[in-house]
């Protein structure tokens, strides 16, 4: 019997190079069903997946016998593994053919010290939606105690995931990246809810899928704030719904029944006015109650027009942009502490799985 060494491989989509929208269509309905399937790849060991509204991590371990099994240690056999990865994903997926089509410059696949880094990073906070937010972290963790009570995860990725959240937990303790970290949700959401109010009798429209769209939403899940999501067409209010939260309405029914709605966050990337004095005048001349809208699109979407109606109270993201900015600079001033640790830890935490091929 030889020697045994492994391959671990990280393949992901992730919000950097997938819309949030787009991003359910990579989605697994059943995490748990998918890490038994990929499990079931010839050569393929162990698995944990991370899924979250911003990410899909598929990690793997392959182990190749050193002289029993020569031909698995060939670089045709190790793309194999991969490709048989790729075509498992697909197939419990729901990917379109477009998708499909374009799936090797969609995903990121990354191996050894590369994937050893990049968790170290995911979960020290600093490739998070928000720099040093704790939710990424608390994710990971309930990734592993999943797949170790499901049994796909094994020796290899146990010993990795165990030791990269022992290393980020001393790195944020030590650093305080995670101390007082707010996102523009977080503030913005508070913003409104001290001025009119958020509770489970408000009527709520989120306008948007994006970043920031993604940030309110989980900001109102947390805080149990049911909503409707609307977007240019219904397909991305349905995308970002089934990752994110909130009920998906068609975008042009959210603006012509806006009357029955009492908060509207705006969070677009549109470089126009999507709500106007004229586009709403009609429907909300005749509305008895108020609303609230608050616009924290870049730029803005919301024409100061419609201040002139009656009920109606606008916001914008400059009103919060002082705290918020507040917020960046104090984590991108830790980053730099977070980076030089994860820098001396890596080649430890390298030598360390090393050590486990026997």
């Amino acid at each position: 019997m030889g020697n045994v060494s492994f391959d671990v491989v990280n393949t992901r989509v992730t919000f950097k190079n997938v819309p949030i929208h787009s991003l359910s269509k990579f989605a697994f309905k059943d995490v748990g069903a998918a890490c038994e399937e990929f499990k079931k790849i010839p050569g393929v060991d162990e698995c944990i997946i991370i899924q979250t509204a911003s990410r899909v991590e598929i990690f793997t371990v392959s182990n190749v016998e050193d002289e029993d099994s020569p031909d698995a240690r060939r670089d045709e056999a190790k793309g194999l593994v991969l490709n048989k990865i790729k075509d498992t994903w697909v197939s419990l997926s729901a990917l379109e053919q477009i998708d499909i089509d374009h799936f090797d410059q969609t995903i990121e696949v990354y191996k050894g010290n590369d994937v050893y880094l990049h968790l170290l990073r995911l979960a020290a906070g600093l490739d998070s939606f928000v720099v040093g937010k704790r939710e990424v972290f608390d994710e990971i963790i309930q990734s592993l105690d999943k797949a170790k009570e499901a049994g796909t995860s094994g020796k290899i990725l146990n010993k990795l995931f165990e030791s990269v959240i022992r290393l980020a937990t001393k790195m944020r303790d030590a650093t305080g990246i995670e101390k007082d970290v707010v996102s523009l949700g977080d503030i913005a959401v508070k913003l409104v809810d001290e001025k009119a109010g958020l509770d489970s009798k408000k009527k709520v429209l989120l306008l948007g899928t994006g970043e920031s769209a993604a940030q309110v939403a989980k900001t109102l899940n947390k805080k149990k704030v049911a909503y409707d999501v609307a977007s240019r067409t219904i397909d991305r209010a349905t995308g970002f719904s089934t990752i994110v939260g909130g009920t998906p309405v068609n975008f042009e029914d959210a603006l012509s029944g806006l009357d029955k709605y009492d908060i509207v966050f705006v969070a677009t990337t549109a470089d126009y006015f999507i709500i106007t004095h004229e586009r709403i005048r009609l429907v909300m001349e005749e509305k008895k109650k108020g609303t609230l809208i608050m616009d924290i699109s870049e730029p803005r979407a919301v024409n100061e027009d419609i201040t002139t109606l009656p009920g109606i109270k606008l916001l914008f993201k400059d009103q919060i942009a002082e705290i918020f900015d507040e917020s960046v600079k104090a984590r991108k001033g830790i980053v730099p502490a977070v980076e030089k640790i994860i820098d001396k830890e890596l080649p430890v935490l390298s030598m360390r799985m090393q050590k486990l091929e026997n």
